[in-house]
Parts: C-alpha cells; structure tokens; sequence
C-alpha cells in the first residue's frame, strides 16, 4: 500500500508543475484541512481544479472539472461550478464523488487568486456517506 501512495504522490507532484495557478486549501480538503491547490486551464469557460492533501495519516486527492466558470462583474470576480472524483488513501480507501460551487476573485496588480467554495461530497467506497461539510478557502498564483 505504502508503494501505491508513493506513486500516486509522484504522479501528482508531476501533474502540478504543469499548473496555470499553484497555490493553497484550507478548509474541509479530503484527507485533511489543508492542501496544495492547483488550476488547469481547458479553455476560456472551463478548468479543472485540484487538490493534493496530506494529513490524518494518509493522502487525499480531489480533481474537479469546472464546467461553468464566468466573470460576473467585469474580468476580476468570477463564479464556478464543478464536478469530480473525489479520494483518499491511509488505513482505509475512501472513494467518491464531489461537486464544488464557488466564487474567486483576481487582482489585476499582481498575480494573485483568492476564493472560496463548498465541496458535498458522495462516498461511495468503504463507506456510503454524504458528507456536506467542505467549506474552503484557495490562495494561489498565477503564472
């Protein structure tokens, strides 16, 4: 088990040094209350959003595809709306799905992007649960 966990952070750490945003989670993360935070662009009205977390003992992972992402005043605040696999790794596999609403907010002086969102998520494997905590705050960078 120990090896898969550490191919599956390697894989992970991979895919975040491709990221158009790098930065933070704090909040109700899967696996945790903190995370890495990383933002793919698929195009100019949707992304996928990530998370990578570390802490009660294992590693969680959440991949949400945002397929509503719109400005709503001007360029600098924008909404959001996705949908994902959701999973966590420790002494148990937690395997389910979330959905994430949100609003962000990007400054146009320096490279920063602030937001916050809520994350239900459906646990379909090791137990069937609908945990609809996941309140969180994202602080990254933009390269």
């Amino acid at each position: 088990m120990k090896k898969i966990v550490f191919l599956f952070v390697l894989f992970c750490a991979s895919q975040l040094a491709n990221a158009q945003e790098l930065g933070f989670r704090l909040g109700d993360v899967a696996g945790g209350s903190a995370a890495v935070d990383a933002v793919f662009a698929l195009g100019k009205f949707s992304r996928v959003h990530a998370d990578v977390s570390f802490g009660d003992g294992g590693v969680g992972t959440e991949a949400l595809w945002d397929f509503l992402y719109k400005p709503v005043d001007g360029q600098a605040l924008k909404w959001y709306v996705g949908v994902g696999p959701s999973m966590v790794i420790n002494d148990d596999f937690f395997l389910g799905a979330s959905g994430e609403i949100g609003l962000e907010y990007r400054f146009e002086e320096v490279p920063i992007v602030l937001s916050l969102d809520w994350r239900p998520t459906l646990w379909l494997v090791k137990e069937t649960e609908f945990h609809t905590g996941g309140f969180g705050f994202n602080a990254r960078y933009v390269f």
